[in-house]
């Protein structure tokens, strides 16, 4: 892309090649235009130096952003009416409330340390802090 000058054209097998994502194969369209380079992918039948071609690669770049959208909505839809069914996303706690506070009474009443807390409920020195922060109103 570097050494492209104007009136050049590059050749891809498929637009994957070009793009990672379609906004960034957009974009890089739009640079090659700017450029006055034409870009032709092979798999794709798209040259973007003629008139249908450049609809085509339009055509195709606005279905794949509709797919998109399509399955951001699915998804959220998912989510929603698995909230409704009383499903809760994320990962699971390790330690009950009981549980984690009776650790931080441990660990309030100067009993144990950190990492002998971590080691004992086989929990990371992350996770600790995190219960701590929790339940701080809790315990004090």
């Amino acid at each position: 892309l570097k050494h492209a000058r104007e009136d050049d054209t590059i050749v891809v097998w498929k637009l994957d090649r070009l793009g990672r994502s379609l906004p960034h194969l957009i974009e890089m369209i739009k640079l090659l235009h700017d450029k006055n380079v034409g870009f032709q992918s092979l798999q794709e039948n798209i040259d973007t130096t003629t008139t249908g071609g450049k609809l085509v690669f339009h055509i195709f770049s606005a279905l794949a952003e509709f797919e998109r959208d399509l399955i951001r909505d699915r998804t959220k839809a998912g989510l929603i009416a698995a909230r409704a069914r009383g499903k809760k996303g994320g990962r699971p706690t390790q330690l009950s409330e009981k549980e984690a506070k009776k650790m931080l009474a441990a660990y309030n009443g100067h009993k144990n340390t950190v990492e002998e807390l971590c080691k004992l409920y086989d929990i990371s020195r992350s996770g600790f802090y995190k219960y701590r922060k929790k339940y701080r109103k809790a315990i004090e």
